[in-house]
């Protein structure tokens, strides 16, 4: 139990390095974890040093080593899709067919309280698993004025005070050609948001990302891209968009998503477009569970490749990548449940990201925070707010081997509901 009182610690923690903001005076125990006793105060981190047995005047409670982490942070999702799998199923969970039954389930079911309903729910479990900060990608159906992104403002402020949300405009890249698209990079810069949009080969691709890096930067404006995701060799999506950014000289933000075919491409060709990646300054978020779930499927046939892009090359030529959660119980995915965990455990069965551990836990947390511009958020320092998971875990192959369903979440200190709202909550929706 957490104790009532403003001002207590938290001994015999185990917190990974690579989470911390100074770590100069901590011992490495294994796998990058050391063991800190933590001190928190109003609600902020006062002090963190090496596990002692020295007395304290406040009091405190012994974790028995068990691992704590800074609130994650989900940089890739799709609340507007999120739990219309009962609905709008996948027959055979292929990718095009994922795009038609969205297509076809927008247009019946969508509306305010659809939308407001089903996004919240991904939100309370979010925030019961322990994240802090998601950035959703929104379908723009229609005008600028659309009722995803009427929804998503509502959320934004009901929810300010527990998740910081961003939202990222969702069309075809050509829609930026038009006048609607001029207005949607306006409504987009209204909200504070960050444009965004499907990069596919077709002929004006060129054009294309022309268009949308014009407005971006005309309005100051972040960029986040959907690229790749599919196993075409001849997908070079990635590749263009940073050549783009560097003619341009674009200065703002630039995260790119998926990029599957990079893994299915000669090495020669990954290292070229890697380190037009790197000298663009784009950061890289892989959706590990989704594409595994849909790349190489098809019906009665065992996949051949894991749907992910060269993860270690990428973080080896320093580029930022992070892992999502992307689709949650759609025609895309038909699970997920808004857990980061769950992703960094499945990351690292499908990337290989053990043997060493090292500092990969920070793809869920500190990397996605700074993609965010959330300096603050996803590590653990003095002075911060004492926003921490804490797991009876003691090493991350007993964190990833079981449920972690009694997992403790602070929020500024103070011990929050973790109760997973039910799914009946949206059966009248499902109807």
């Amino acid at each position: 139990m957490i104790p009532q009182s403003n001002h207590y610690g938290l001994k015999n923690a185990r917190v990974p390095i690579a989470a911390m903001e100074e770590s100069e005076d901590v011992v490495q125990t294994r796998d990058g974890l050391c063991s800190v006793d933590i001190e928190i105060v109003e609600g902020a981190i006062a002090r963190i040093q090496s596990t002692s047995n020295n007395p304290t005047d406040f009091p405190t409670i012994d974790l028995q080593q068990g691992i704590v982490l800074p609130c994650f942070v989900d940089l890739h999702t799709h609340l507007d899709k999120a739990h219309i799998w009962e609905r709008s199923r996948n027959p055979d969970c292929t990718f095009e067919r994922a795009i038609a039954s969205c297509q076809k389930d927008a247009k019946k079911y969508w509306n305010p309280e659809d939308l407001y309903r089903r996004m919240e729910f991904v939100l309370k479990c979010s925030y019961a698993h322990g994240t802090q900060a998601l950035r959703t990608h929104l379908d723009i159906l229609d005008a600028p004025e659309s009722e995803s992104l009427a929804v998503f403002q509502q959320l934004q402020t009901e929810w300010r005070d527990r998740i910081t949300l961003q939202v990222v405009s969702l069309v075809t890249l050509d829609y930026f050609q038009s006048p609607q698209g001029v207005l949607l990079a306006d409504k987009i810069a209204e909200m504070g948001g960050i444009l965004g949009g499907v990069a596919y080969l077709n002929p004006e691709l060129d054009a294309q990302l022309d268009a949308v890096f014009s407005l971006a930067k005309e309005r100051n404006l972040d960029l986040d891209f959907h690229v790749d995701e599919n196993g075409n060799p001849d997908s070079n999506c990635l590749e263009k968009v940073s050549r783009t950014a560097l003619r341009h000289q674009f200065k703002g933000k630039i995260l790119c998503g998926h990029c599957c075919s990079l893994t299915v491409q000669s090495p020669k060709q990954i290292t070229a477009t890697l380190n037009l990646v790197k000298a663009a300054g784009i950061g890289i978020v892989s959706l590990p569970m989704c594409n595994q779930f849909l790349q190489d499927r098809t019906p009665n046939q065992t996949p051949f490749w894991r749907g992910i892009p060269p993860i270690h090359e990428i973080k080896q030529k320093g580029i930022p990548v992070a892992f999502a959660n992307d689709n949650c119980r759609d025609p895309f995915f038909g699970f997920g449940d808004g857990d980061v965990l769950e992703v960094f455990n499945q990351a690292v069965r499908i990337a290989q990201l053990d043997c060493p551990y090292g500092d990969w836990i920070d793809s869920v947390t500190r990397t996605p925070a700074d993609l965010m511009g959330l300096p603050n958020v996803g590590r653990i320092g003095v002075g911060l707010p004492a926003n921490l998971i804490l797991f009876k875990a003691r090493y991350f192959s007993e964190l990833l081997a079981r449920s972690q369903r009694d997992r403790a979440v602070l929020r500024n200190g103070k011990p929050i509901d973790t109760t997973l709202p039910p799914y009946a909550e949206l059966d009248d929706l499902m109807a």
